[in-house]
């Protein structure tokens, strides 16, 4: 028994890519509906802020100059800064005037 020849294999041909997207060529499909977990919604929220921060400068040049200048600036020291970081520093060691430090 012999096997003869069959016709040509016809060469495939690339899919363009107007059809491949085409959204004519795709059917709308009615009333499904898509829900997205809170724990999804979490995770995309935590790499959205990711990106902002990986995207954002590391220096503020412009706030160290301005601070710069402050403390260069003899007339910026005084008794009313010092008590006023002073009151701060217990605010936040002793939050309610307690005994303990918070650490």
């Amino acid at each position: 028994m012999t096997i003869g020849r069959t016709v040509p294999i016809e060469p495939t041909r690339p899919v363009s890519e107007n059809k491949r997207n085409d959204p004519a060529n795709k059917t709308a499909k009615t009333g499904v509906t898509v829900v997205i977990s809170t724990e999804a919604r979490r995770k995309a929220d935590w790499l959205n802020a990711i990106e902002l921060v990986s995207a954002a400068p590391d220096i503020r040049a412009d706030r160290v100059a301005e601070l710069k200048g402050k403390i260069n600036d003899p007339a910026y020291i005084n008794d009313i800064l010092l008590n006023d970081t002073a009151d701060r520093i217990i605010d936040v060691l002793w939050p309610n005037g307690g005994d303990t430090l918070n650490f």
